[in-house]
């Protein structure tokens, strides 16, 4: 196995950037192996894709946003009186497909499923492993990309994701809004300025 570090934006300060590495030549059996020695030990999530294994570890920034937009949609649902089941960094992965995947953060809607409805991606630093063609794989209905104050809905398509402009899961979710929220640094304001605004 040969790494390198993907190369990322200047950072504003130290330690706001996600560190990454990409192995290559990997095997199935490497792969599992190395998910086992991780166990349920959080901070670094994995993705796999035809040989190719991807090592990420999340900045501050990354987590905080990932984790307001997930408040924001819980928010969402609870005020809309909405079943919505996070399965949070949840490993979805398959040896037949050859792919695996540790989304930022994941939801079924009504109930259980094998697979969840949608999955959420912060994209802090760049480079890195096609998600969505892991994702593709699987089947998920649709994946949210979250970059540069942006949330980008990419639904699938028959064996393709496409670009949407809003969610068909859920339609009325206003994403533009949380995009720009998912930046606040009070978390808490950010979800009760987003209540008010539902319940207005």
């Amino acid at each position: 196995m040969q790494a390198h570090e993907l190369p990322h934006r200047p950072p504003p300060q130290e330690g706001t950037f996600d560190q990454r590495v990409i192995l290559h030549g990997v095997t199935w059996e490497q792969y599992e192996a190395l998910l086992a020695m991780r166990g349920d030990s959080a901070g670094v999530r994995v993705a796999f894709l035809e040989g190719e294994l991807e090592l990420m570890s999340p900045s501050r920034d990354h987590e905080t946003i990932k984790t307001i937009i997930a408040r924001l949609v819980e928010a969402y649902a609870e005020e809309r009186g909405l079943r919505l089941d996070g399965l949070g960094s949840m490993t979805i992965h398959s040896r037949p497909k050859e792919r695996g995947v540790e989304p930022d953060e994941c939801y079924e809607i009504d109930g259980p499923k094998p697979l969840p409805d949608f999955a959420i991606e912060v994209l802090w630093t760049s480079g890195g492993l096609d998600k969505l063609e892991i994702y593709r794989a699987f089947g998920v209905r649709e994946v949210w990309i979250w970059q540069d104050e942006q949330i980008e809905v990419h639904a699938l398509r028959g064996d393709a994701y496409e670009r949407i402009a809003r969610s068909e899961i859920l339609p009325d979710l206003d994403l533009p809004a949380i995009a720009v929220l998912a930046t606040r640094r009070d978390q808490t304001g950010a979800v009760r300025e987003f209540r008010r605004s539902l319940r207005a």
